[in-house]
């Protein structure tokens, strides 16, 4: 066996004859070794990760729980009364004023009950979220009744419970 210029001629394992190219030296990518890092680096980031965020307490003080502060959570309502009328019906809020609501004139009538309601509100120191409660009879008629309530949640007075009487 003779080398050639390509190479040398040996012999493999098998006994066969085989050419042997010359080793070139060049730059070549080893791509087991890069595939095997990023694999490590991939597990060692699932690993280290924080997955879950990390839970803090608002910070928040409570008041010391007395008797008075509990009667201040929520206000009284205030109590409009509704009598039926041969011509309509009367209004009475909170005890003290009166208004008469006449079919003929329920427009100027209704008005003046508003104004006389927001004075009320404004001398009691109350607020337009505060509850009202409608206590009417039952001789009051229903258009009557809905043209009330009307005015007061068109007013922004929403917050609005009816307690039916029998006379």
């Amino acid at each position: 066996m003779e080398p050639t210029s390509s190479g040398s001629i040996h012999e493999d394992v098998f006994g066969r004859l085989r050419r042997r190219t010359p080793h070139r030296r060049g730059f070549a990518l080893r791509m087991a070794p890069m595939v095997d890092m990023i694999f490590l680096l991939l597990i060692f980031f699932l690993v280290a990760a924080k997955w879950r965020p990390q839970e803090d307490f608002l910070p928040l003080q409570l008041a010391a729980a007395q008797a008075q502060d509990a009667a201040l959570g929520r206000p009284e309502p205030l109590e409009i009364h509704i009598f039926g009328t041969d011509a309509g019906c009367r209004v009475r809020i909170a005890r003290a004023d009166e208004i008469e609501i006449d079919n003929s004139t329920i427009e100027a009538d209704l008005a003046t009950m508003i104004a006389k309601i927001e004075a009320c509100l404004l001398a009691q120191k109350r607020f337009t979220g505060d509850p009202i409660e409608i206590i009417c009879s039952d001789d009051v008629k229903w258009d009557h009744l809905a043209k009330i309530y009307n005015v007061f949640f068109g007013a922004g007075l929403t917050d609005i419970t009816f307690r039916m009487t029998g006379n």
